[in-house]
């Protein structure tokens, strides 16, 4: 059964405590944190994301997901190093070299902090296998990143099967996240591919029921 990371992207800020409550009511595995600085992706919303997981922090055991979809790597993990997320996963496009890349995995470990490494759905997979030893997640976009209700891009899912397929393999322990697009009729074709752990927003959060939703998703 995949675990549901529910994108607190599109929540309004008026009725933010009140919904991240009910989500947690609803059975989710953890709040997907999306942090964009305007750069990486046109949006930017540091300011709200990091409010959001402070107070999600302070009135939730829900793990805490955090996507960076952020040029500056570093300045952006370290604020959120001190909340004590579940995992932090940034992207491979935003860093590209090695001696960089080994930096921020090794600083995101040595915090107790689980490390994820994401890729957009035009980058090849061969870009990061070489960092797949080092890391817990591998996130797969599944739609171009920093917009909220587009449509899961099919080819995505051919890349995560063989991801899978390489991490078993060379029996590497490894969780494989998508995020985007999916929704109950995308769902079972990404829990074929192999997928983990499903990165779900507006199906979730615009529901009148989210258990419901989280049950659809979980395949109960």
């Amino acid at each position: 059964m995949a675990e549901i990371s529910v994108s607190i992207l599109s929540i309004d800020e008026e009725n933010a405590v009140s919904t991240f409550y009910n989500l947690e009511t609803a059975k989710i595995d953890y709040f997907h944190i999306d942090v964009m600085d305007g750069k990486f992706v046109e949006k930017n919303n540091l300011s709200l994301m990091k409010e959001y997981a402070l107070t999600i922090s302070h009135i939730s055991n829900v793990g805490l997901d955090v996507h960076l979809m952020v040029e500056n790597v570093e300045e952006v993990m370290d604020d959120y190093i001190p909340l004590e997320p579940k995992i932090i996963t940034f992207h491979y496009e935003a860093v590209k070299e090695k001696t960089r890349m080994m930096e921020i995995i090794k600083d995101i470990k040595s915090n107790n902090i689980q490390v994820g490494i994401a890729i957009c759905p035009e980058t090849p997979i061969e870009k990061i296998k070489e960092f797949l030893p080092y890391v817990h997640q591998v996130l797969i976009m599944t739609v171009v990143p920093g917009k909220g209700g587009q449509k899961l891009i099919p080819e995505t899912l051919d890349k995560l099967q063989e991801l899978k397929k390489y991490s078993l393999d060379n029996d590497l322990e490894i969780d494989f996240e998508a995020d985007g697009g999916i929704n109950c009729e995308t769902v079972q074709s990404v829990r074929d591919a192999g997928c983990d752990r499903l990165v779900s927003g507006s199906y979730i959060t615009a529901a009148e029921n989210f258990s419901e939703a989280v049950k659809n998703l979980k395949g109960d």
